[in-house]
């Protein structure tokens, strides 16, 4: 008589943890193609919505700036929520967000949705990160993470490819609209594959929701900045002040980092050369 030992035992190792890192690699390997995949699209979406070309931008930028701005937050909430939890409730989220710009009849829509996108994935990837080191141990995990790794450059450059096949096919919109019947299929499959994961032990007390926005809004500042340069110039002084208040926002998140009892980033982790390059 034997009994199945959970993925966080050193005796064995989950059985179906190959197939759990396919599923979630086809979600994560949805989240990195969304960057680029919009791109080809953007004429038809310009030219259906009456979009200007700094909101055209930021049909781009409003998905990497949620997602990687959020993205510590979204690590934080598996660590204390528990990472299946995250990753149902950031998937959940993606597709929804898909699916409003997919239906977008105006700019405001669209940006909303892919806002909510963004939200979804800065849950979702680190999340389920966090899953895949739990169900691997040893050189297994190394595999394993080789292979996350390398679904990274594979989404980017998928992404212009089926972005100009979708466009010059069906339309704009099923950039969009394809995530949902791909989420829905990725879901079913983690609810019959993932084992129980609690929360990790000794996880702090609470979310640095302070830090996530100073962070997200340094980032966001940033971009426009650099978008705003494109069309007044560098040396404007509509440019610099925006410039100005990203780094100072980027300073005082540092200076948080610093101080909170629960911070969101180590930033000792800046000086470890590996991290660093």
């Amino acid at each position: 008589m034997t009994t199945r030992t959970p993925p966080d035992s050193t005796t064995s190792a989950y059985p179906r943890r190959w197939l759990a890192l396919a599923l979630l690699g086809a979600a994560q390997f949805m989240l990195i193609l969304d960057v680029t995949v919009v791109a080809i699209a953007l004429p038809q979406m310009e030219a259906d919505l009456a979009l200007s070309r700094e909101s055209l931008t930021w049909v781009v930028a409003a998905y990497t700036v949620a997602f990687g701005g959020l993205m510590l937050l979204g690590g934080r909430s598996a660590d204390l929520f528990g990472a299946k939890r995250i990753v149902y409730i950031g998937l959940l989220t993606f597709v929804a967000g898909s699916l409003a710009a997919g239906f977008a009849d105006t700019g405001t829509v669209l940006l909303a949705g892919r806002i909510a996108q963004g939200i979804g994935a800065a849950m979702l990837s680190p999340a389920a990160l966090s899953v895949v080191v739990r169900l691997f141990e040893g050189d297994e995990r190394n595999r394993a993470l080789g292979i996350w790794s390398a679904l990274g450059g594979g989404g980017a450059s998928v992404g212009v490819l089926l972005g100009g096949l979708i466009s010059a096919g069906p339309g704009w919109p099923w950039v969009f609209f394809i995530n949902v019947p791909v989420g829905a299929a990725v879901l079913i499959g983690l609810l019959r594959v993932l084992p129980p994961l609690p929360p990790q032990p000794g996880a702090r007390a609470r979310l640095d929701v302070l830090g996530a926005i100073l962070v997200t809004g340094a980032t966001g500042l940033a971009i426009y900045a650099l978008t705003v340069a494109g069309e007044i110039g560098w040396t404007a002084s509509r440019t610099l002040i925006i410039a100005g208040i990203a780094v100072a926002l980027y300073l005082a998140f540092g200076w948080w980092q610093k101080t909170t009892r629960s911070p969101l980033m180590d930033l000792s982790l800046l000086g470890r050369r590996p991290v660093l390059s």
